[in-house]
């Protein structure tokens, strides 16, 4: 890692702890608060210790690109959560065939940046 996408990582990971500290929830309650801002503060840890071995530039700037745009919409909508997709079912085609490889696919390349890596921890 080179030092200046060392200090940007670092900057992004103060920044989200910054965020955590001034947050306050949508609802205005007290619990609510504290429940949102633990989440922020776990998922922070969660994700930039899975990824602190990676060492190729192109997957480093996917996952700087993918933690400012879930800044930048956790900060937008006031919801710390990431924003859920919608696609259709997987009941659509059969379990087999070219119709499920390409809804499958589907569902790969639509999905947005910021929930690229919310999958793999749940």
């Amino acid at each position: 890692m080179t030092p200046v996408t060392r200090q940007e990582v670092l900057g992004l990971y103060r920044k989200v702890f910054r965020i955590a500290k001034k947050w306050q929830s949508a609802s205005g309650q007290a619990e609510d608060t504290v429940a949102e801002r633990e989440y922020i503060i776990k998922e922070a840890k969660t994700l930039f210790r899975k990824n602190k071995d990676v060492t190729d530039p192109k997957l480093i700037k996917q996952c700087i690109e993918e933690c400012e745009a879930r800044i930048e919409i956790g900060l937008h909508y006031n919801i710390p959560y990431p924003r859920p997709i919608h696609l259709p079912p997987m009941g659509l085609a059969q379990k087999q065939g070219r119709t499920f490889r390409h809804q499958e696919k589907l569902r790969k390349i639509s999905k947005p940046i910021y929930l690229k890596s919310h999958d793999e921890i749940s």
